[in-house]
């Protein structure tokens, strides 16, 4: 079998472990689920990925508490936000991240969608090199 079809078959397995409707909903995962537009699903999976260490519970929570500060509508707020909306975000706070960070991760999404459809053009530059290190691990740790 060859690298590809190996780590294909590692993945096919993980699908079929975690991608569960028992599992989801209790997982930071189900955070982007709530979203139907691409966008919508970006943002709110990259605020649920940046949250995601410790308890689950509070992950899911302060990922809802956000959203709901972008009147659950994360990619409009981001694009669409006046200086006055930005009042709103002031004071969160989840472990380490702070309404600075927030801020700062607002004004990304703001440039960054003002030129590109989609976060992953963000990734895009090293993504070789990152799926190529990637696939080595994933057959490292399969042999485990």
């Amino acid at each position: 079998m060859n690298t590809t079809q190996e780590i294909k078959k590692i993945l096919d397995q993980k699908v079929k472990q975690y991608n569960k409707i028992d599992f989801i909903v209790k997982d930071p995962i189900c955070i982007p689920h709530q979203f139907k537009k691409q966008q919508d699903i970006e943002i709110a999976g990259f605020f649920a990925a940046i949250f995601a260490w410790g308890n689950r519970t509070t992950i899911i929570n302060k990922s809802k508490e956000l959203l709901q500060r972008m009147d659950n509508a994360p990619y409009d707020f981001c694009i669409s936000h006046q200086p006055k909306d930005l009042k709103k975000l002031i004071g969160f706070v989840h472990r380490t991240y702070n309404d600075t960070d927030l801020l700062y991760t607002i004004e990304f999404f703001k440039k960054h969608y003002k030129n590109q459809l989609s976060l992953e053009t963000a990734f895009f530059t090293h993504i070789y090199y990152i799926l190529l290190n990637f696939s080595k691990s994933i057959i490292k740790i399969s042999l485990v």
